[in-house]
């Protein structure tokens, strides 16, 4: 029985937290130097077993007391962590914050969550010592300025009438807005929505999610998936920018050279920069993209779809091709101009050596 609107109601604030800390994580290794469970995917009867995480990421139970919800809003049982560590060394930390609330004061709670940065900041903390432990696990250790945040609402209860009768106040939750939006921001927010049975609904948003069901964790697991992929989609697209803009300098230098280039500069030191940096963003973006298999179920799949859609995650994977593409013109550049050096170099030395021998015929005449 539904509880009637305006009463309290049972809900569960997810808070995800994706960051970069490198290239790539041994689990195995990092299992043995804490305790961590492999994180198979959650999975209901209807679930196929082919659907699954290749390979599966290690979860591990970290002390969240130092996250708050803002606004006040105290939890009615104290909040859960869960840390994910995925092997292309993403790592998620899910918060989740077990409240009863009014729909009034879940909106306004919304809308305190808008600006996550603080939060951010905490989680960071939170995740360090867990981050020292698995350092020595790492290949390529770096932790990325990058963050990507969701919020997820779930609420305990299924009705059959969320879109139909209360599609303003699920628009102003997934667009963390408190205060009023209008028709057309209401029916954008709202156009995306999923359901397997008529009581239940999930509705997906840039900023955050609207989940009305009890038995979801597989739905909360895409989701937190999608999100680690766009910060990896994220976190490649720009070291790419970065290293294809020093690879450009060394094509042409921003100054002009005061004195005519060495015949012999190959630029091979910028050619193997080029070409690692291509076999790494290959492979982080290959092993990102495929990591999470969902052939099969065809609800899951279509959660992926429509958290890749509000993540724009083709957009950023195109951008990422593109670049590659960009990458392998640069290193055929690059050789062209070391061969043309080298060409030069000889052209020279054979006029060098001509000149030399006509010099020594006249001498000797």
């Amino acid at each position: 029985m539904s509880i009637p609107w305006g009463e309290p109601m049972e809900a569960i604030v997810h808070l995800t937290f994706a960051f970069d800390v490198g290239y790539e994580i041994d689990l195995e290794m990092a299992r043995s130097m804490v305790d961590a469970e492999s994180g198979l995917l959650a999975r209901r009867r209807r679930t196929p077993k082919s659907i699954r995480y290749r390979p599966a990421p290690l979860r591990i139970t970290p002390d969240v007391s130092g996250l708050a919800l803002p606004g006040g809003v105290v939890p009615s049982r104290p909040p859960q962590g869960e840390l994910a560590l995925f092997d292309f060394a993403a790592i998620a930390l899910t918060v989740r914050f077990p409240i009863k609330v009014t729909p009034d004061e879940l909106r306004m709670l919304a809308g305190d969550l808008a600006d996550l940065g603080q939060l951010t900041a905490v989680a960071r903390l939170v995740i360090r010592p867990w981050l020292d432990r698995i350092k020595p696990t790492v290949i390529g250790y770096e932790v990325s300025d990058l963050a990507e945040e969701y919020v997820v609402f779930q609420l305990m209860e299924e009705r059959d009438d969320w879109l139909e009768q209360h599609s303003d106040w699920i628009a102003g939750l997934v667009r963390l807005d408190s205060g009023p939006l209008s028709d057309s921001e209401v029916k954008e927010a709202t156009r995306r929505g999923l359901s397997y049975t008529p009581r239940d609904l999930v509705t997906l948003d840039w900023a955050a999610g609207f989940v009305a069901d009890v038995d979801c964790i597989d739905t909360l697991q895409v989701i937190e998936f999608a999100n680690v992929q766009l910060l990896e989609f994220r976190h490649i697209d720009d070291r790419l920018d970065d290293r294809l803009e020093a690879a450009y300098k060394l094509i042409r230098p921003v100054r002009p050279r005061r004195w005519p280039q060495f015949p012999w500069r190959t630029h091979a030191g910028a050619m193997r920069s080029v070409r690692e940096l291509e076999i790494e963003a290959t492979s982080l973006f290959e092993r990102a993209d495929n990591a999470l298999k969902l052939i099969g179920d065809q609800y899951l799949s279509r959660i992926f779809e429509l958290a890749s859609a509000r993540f724009h995650l083709n957009g950023w994977q195109q951008s990422i091709r593109r670049k590659l593409d960009t990458v392998g013109d640069v290193y055929d550049l690059l050789v062209h101009q070391a061969g043309g050096s080298r060409m030069e170099f000889l052209e020279v030395t054979v006029i060098i050596l001509i000149a030399v021998e006509i010099g020594l015929a006249l001498w000797r005449h």
